[in-house]
């Protein structure tokens, strides 16, 4: 029995729907019921630890996506991953970052560092899966203006389809021989921000550090968040996005899709 956490969100239902296609036994742990389909629990937070042991209770493993971005983000991923363990559930499966580390320069990569570290403590069976950037999101960093500005430089990122990351949680979860392993979900190939833009009929326009901080103070967001866009663009600059990995077509036997077949699907 696969719990599956985030189940109405972009990753979640897609992880959801095809679990239901292999005619996997799983359930869903929702914060709105209303949204919810199929066998579901409702557990209102990641930091709610007795609705989160509720939650857990009965199941093999358990498919942690990650809390919305924020402040406490390290601590809700703690209090989940305790209520796995006090749950008695066996096998974690857990949706990080590419590069994720105490010193990436991404700098959101690096909670998924420290949730990683608390997994590994725990004795739990887990497996990491570690994406890049989602392919889905490059077109909406297009401005009204028609281009794309950050500091990106001549970087090249590597980015994922959801759909890919869904078919590729799907086959660690359904199938045993994946514990203690760490997946990098990527694309087929990387790709610049300028390639980017090209293909979308828009362009792309270097920011200094400087100007990407100022032109993202004016939103209202905290300085958490401000670093997190920001450092993801110095992310793709630095090389730490150029990552090819095969474990798309390792696990699902597959490749995965490229940002022109993408943008030209859509």
């Amino acid at each position: 029995m696969i719990a599956v956490t985030g189940a109405t969100g972009e990753v979640g239902r897609r992880v959801v729907a095809r679990l239901a296609e292999a005619g996997v036994p799983h359930y869903s742990v929702v914060r709105d019921p209303g949204r919810a389909s199929g066998d579901f629990r409702v557990a209102s937070d990641y930091g709610a630890r007795e609705e989160m042991i509720e939650a857990f209770s009965g199941a093999d493993t358990v498919f942690l996506v990650p809390a919305a971005e924020n402040a406490e983000r390290v601590q809700q991923h703690t209090t989940a991953v305790d209520a796995v363990v006090a749950a008695g559930v066996p096998r974690l499966v857990y949706l990080s970052f590419l590069g994720a580390a105490p010193d990436a320069t991404f700098t959101l990569a690096r909670d998924h560092w420290a949730t990683e570290e608390h997994i590994r403590a725990t004795g739990l069976r887990w497996t990491f899966l570690r994406m890049n950037l989602y392919m889905d999101f490059i077109p909406n960093m297009v401005g009204a203006d028609g281009v794309i500005r950050g500091p990106a430089g001549d970087g090249r990122v590597s980015a994922i389809l959801r759909d890919d990351v869904a078919e590729s949680a799907a086959a660690v979860l359904r199938s045993d021989g994946h514990d203690r392993v760490t997946y990098d979900l990527t694309g087929p190939s990387s790709f610049s921000l300028a390639e980017a833009a090209a293909l979308m009929g828009a362009r792309f326009e270097d920011e200094t550090d400087d100007q990407a901080y100022a032109s993202r103070a004016g939103y209202g967001a905290p300085d958490w968040e401000v670093r997190g866009w920001v450092t993801s663009y110095q992310a793709i600059r630095d090389g730490s996005l150029d990552v090819v990995s095969p474990s798309v077509r390792e696990l699902t036997g597959r490749s995965p899709m490229s940002l022109a077949d993408y943008l030209g699907a859509r």
